[in-house]
């Protein structure tokens, strides 16, 4: 039997990035969002919403710039700390002995610790509600080079452990069950048996 509950967002797991801004050391800040996700594939797009009240959200709306730091469980004390400290009140990268880094083509910093930052031009701000949504396009990504697998080329973003945020609490990822398409994927004919005949 299912229950009827108020209309809410119940959409989880999410990702729990870091989101990195300021067009200037005096200003750059950290806010936590959960409130993240991707837009378009081609051209390359992503979103954050936030509420006007929060610090981050002035600097955004008037720099026009910000990164989406994916997190891990090494980061998770910083991740949450971040989100519910003011930019008001504290310097968060010092604070949690974050580093701010330089990004390709935003302004905004990067946060070194994170294993990938995701550089993000703000294209429009949609008035939802208790949240504003910044659509932006993205402009470039930056990846940790000590996660690229060295047979493959390919970026291993699982063997950075990366954090996920479910109704209030925070995890990190289960067992891998499998890869896009596995369902439909035909299984390998097996080799016909061959015979050795000796004459």
């Amino acid at each position: 039997m299912k229950l009827d509950w108020k209309p809410g967002t119940m959409i989880y797991p999410l990702p729990a990035v870091m989101v990195s801004c300021g067009a200037t050391a005096e200003e750059q800040n950290i806010c936590t969002v959960s409130w993240v996700g991707t837009l378009c594939t081609n051209p390359p797009m992503a979103y954050i919403s936030l509420r006007p009240e929060r610090y981050s959200y002035s600097i955004i709306k008037r720099t026009g710039e910000f990164v989406i730091n994916l997190t891990t469980e090494d980061l998770a004390r910083a991740t949450d700390w971040c989100g519910v400290r003011s930019g008001r009140d504290y310097h968060k990268f010092a604070e949690m002995h974050l580093t701010p880094g330089k990004a390709s083509v935003v302004d905004a910093p990067i946060i070194e610790q994170a294993p990938l930052s995701i550089e993000c031009r703000v294209k429009e701000i949609v008035p939802l509600g208790s949240h504003d949504m910044f659509i932006s396009d993205v402009v470039n990504v930056l990846a940790d080079d000590r996660f690229f697998d060295k047979k493959t080329g390919k970026f291993d973003l699982k063997a950075a452990r990366p954090l996920v945020y479910v109704h209030g609490n925070y995890y990190g990822l289960g067992d891998h069950i499998g890869k896009f398409g596995w369902s439909v994927r035909k299984k390998p004919k097996p080799k016909a048996k061959t015979l050795n005949i000796r004459r």
